[in-house]
């Protein structure tokens, strides 16, 4: 258990966007999104003084914690002596996760920096065969992208890539007085739920670059914003291309792309 005494010993560092969650029952209510359900391990980025890892280390999971902040690291040791053979000290980004799980499933959780938040997404998308549970606070406009639906202004690449993948759901809102330093928006709780057919029909590159190159020039109709595929008049006479990328739900997306590789 975290020592009181100790709780302000490590000053959150602007250049690692760190904001410490300082509410005992926003933590608690953060650890209880993940149902438990098809992993045994649990992996939280950016723990900063654990507020959140003690209640992860009361759930029947083996919990490890990815931190790059030196003095977190130190903090947490002295701290969480049960945790420190499962504290890794590296950048999440950057480091291969299966030096640790080979190829177990694991969950992701954590208090994200806002800097990086949308990069978790992608690594997390991209190791998708071992993450089935990944819930976690963004900026609030983040979290809302991440699970909006086609026909916002705010759907997009991110919302798009994610839920082709896994099921989004916004949890809940939670204020800047929470944290220390307090950051100058709203942030949001949301978990991804990964579905059961999370192989795609169609090629999977094609997918990501047709839904990134689309959204590159959100106002303009498909028939516009895709012209560096090289469309046949034929394709281009479809109806699917005289509508705006935020007009398409996933599988509409997905459509798209296996109508694309038959063009080629």
């Amino acid at each position: 258990m975290a020592n009181k005494n100790d709780q302000h010993q490590v000053k959150a560092k602007k250049h690692l966007g760190q904001h410490f969650l300082k509410d005992e029952s926003v933590a608690q209510k953060i650890a209880d999104t993940l149902t438990l359900t098809g992993y045994k391990n649990v992996l939280e980025i950016g723990p900063g003084m654990g507020v959140l890892t003690k209640y992860l280390l009361k759930k029947n999971t083996t919990t490890y914690v990815v931190e790059i902040d030196s003095e977190s690291v130190e903090y947490l040791q002295s701290n969480y002596l049960n945790l420190a053979p499962r504290i890794i000290e590296k950048d999440f980004l950057k480091y291969d996760l299966n030096e640790v799980f080979q190829q177990e499933p694991f969950a992701i959780i954590g208090n994200f920096p806002y800097n990086i938040s949308t990069q978790i997404v992608f690594k997390t998308l991209e190791m998708r065969h071992q993450i089935p549970e990944f819930s976690g606070m963004f900026q609030k406009e983040v979290a809302q992208r991440i699970c909006s639906k086609e026909g916002s202004k705010v759907y997009g690449i991110l919302s798009v890539l994610t839920q082709a993948f896994y099921d989004a759901e916004y949890l809940f809102t939670v204020p800047p007085n929470v944290f220390n330093p307090p950051p100058k928006v709203d942030s949001g709780v949301l978990r991804l739920t990964r579905k059961e057919n999370y192989a795609l029909p169609c090629d999977e590159k094609l997918f990501f670059r047709t839904v990134k190159t689309a959204f590159q020039q959100r106002r303009k109709t498909l028939r516009n914003s895709l012209k560096t595929f090289n469309l046949s008049d034929n394709l281009k006479a479809n109806s699917i291309f005289g509508k705006r990328p935020e007009q398409l739900n996933v599988q509409e997306f997905i459509d798209l792309t296996l109508l694309l590789e038959e063009d080629a």
